[in-house]
């Protein structure tokens, strides 16, 4: 394994536990807060679910020797958030995520569920990580709209760096970004005695109570959006960079860690779909077979991100999101471009890839779930009948 370590992989690593964390935390915070957890507990929650997904990634990185990258459940985050408190708090809503790990793990040890999965066309899978990623490669986009002085260094020294070095392109946007940070942002008095009284972690344990609302109002909802519009699409964006996982065992290993997150707060955790495609694509490694380490080293960072989670979500609140956003985009438009180059490549299915991606690129949700999935039904359906078209004009022609 360490003769496979590469210091590609080990910076993908770092950048994709970066923008993992960084991107999203301010809504996985929002959800708990929402369902009556405290500003302890909340913050605590965050703590278990960073520690719990990188944990997570390095086991099963390391058993598989392929780059799984793990993800809290963002969309579930926001959904609870939409759902607001339920009757019995934060212990009842924590007694729904106890319930929804469970039925992960059940989900993920039903065989059928598997095979379907398996069964995603390549045109389709290809579409949907396309769509998935063009409103974050639209970030560079809007950074130096919003803000040129902030936004434009770090597309410059992305652009001109690649010029030269592609290896070296997302390296200096992060380099970039560091400095515009240092050099552009106004840092609030007293920032670092606050950063000093945060770096103790600070578990808070919550005992679940079982509830009927939190199974109907937080268990079943939670679940649906967090194998439809994460697990599913995680798989599908492997399959894209030809890695073929059982997906059964890793649906039921995200399951069980969901478990571990909830007596601290923490909600689901899930495949990645976004920073999957960062460990899985060529960014992390020319060799396919050496990418894992960039989800083992993302997981190592997403450990010590948990644990310092006060400071982390402090130091990266002083950031405008949009160059966050921005960064991750820059990394992915290698990504966006290969995925969308392959899904438009067979014109047999062209159509139902198009489909795929405009549904999936909208961002509409249906029923609290999220365009990723529907995208895939959505262009499912278009192949299934143009395959009845392709039929019956075959058994109409003259023999």
């Amino acid at each position: 394994m360490l003769r496979d370590l590469s210091l590609q992989s080990l910076f993908m690593g770092l950048l994709t536990a970066f923008v993992g964390f960084a991107s999203s935390f301010a809504v996985i915070l929002h959800g708990l807060s929402a369902v009556g957890a405290t500003e302890a507990e909340a913050a605590s929650g965050l703590m278990a679910l960073s520690v719990s997904m990188g944990i997570l990634a390095i086991l099963l990185s390391v058993w598989t020797r392929l780059p799984i990258s793990i993800a809290w459940s963002t969309p579930g985050a926001a959904l609870i958030a939409s759902s607001g408190a339920i009757a019995g708090g934060f212990p009842a809503a924590a007694g729904g995520f106890v319930l929804c790990g469970i039925m992960i793990v059940i989900a993920g040890l039903w065989r059928p569920l598997g095979r379907l999965v398996a069964m995603i066309p390549a045109p389709l899978a290809n579409a949907m990580l396309a769509g998935v990623l063009l409103s974050l490669c639209f970030a560079p986009v809007k950074a130096v709209g919003a803000d040129p002085a902030l936004g434009l260094p770090i597309v410059l020294a992305w652009a001109i760096a690649g010029t030269f070095n592609r290896l070296l392109a997302v390296p200096a946007a992060l380099l970039a970004f560091t400095l515009v940070i240092i050099f552009g942002i106004d840092i609030p008095p007293g920032t670092m005695d606050r950063v000093v009284a945060t770096l103790v972690p600070q578990p808070v344990f919550v005992m679940p109570v079982f509830t009927l609302a939190g199974l109907v109002s937080i268990a079943l909802p939670l679940f649906v959006v967090t194998m439809a519009s994460q697990n599913i699409p995680g798989i599908a964006v492997l399959k894209v960079h030809g890695y073929a996982p059982e997906p059964g065992p890793l649906f039921a290993a995200t399951g069980v860690f969901s478990l571990f997150a909830v007596p601290f707060g923490g909600h689901a955790v899930n495949l990645a779909a976004i920073t999957a495609a960062m460990c899985a694509g060529p960014d992390s490694h020319a060799d396919p077979a050496r990418r894992y380490w960039s989800a083992i080293i993302a997981g190592i960072f997403y450990i010590v991100f948990g644990l310092l989670a006060a400071t982390v979500t402090l130091l990266v609140g002083l950031a405008p999101p949009v160059l966050i956003q921005a960064v991750a985009g820059l990394a992915l438009i290698g990504a966006f471009a290969a995925s969308a180059s392959a899904a438009f490549k067979d014109a047999e299915s062209r159509d139902g890839a198009a489909i795929t991606f405009l549904v999936t690129a909208s961002g509409v949700s249906f029923a609290g779930i999220s365009g990723a999935f529907w995208g895939i039904v959505a262009g499912g359906l278009m192949l299934f009948l143009g395959h009845i078209r392709s039929g019956r004009g075959k058994s109409s022609r003259p023999s």
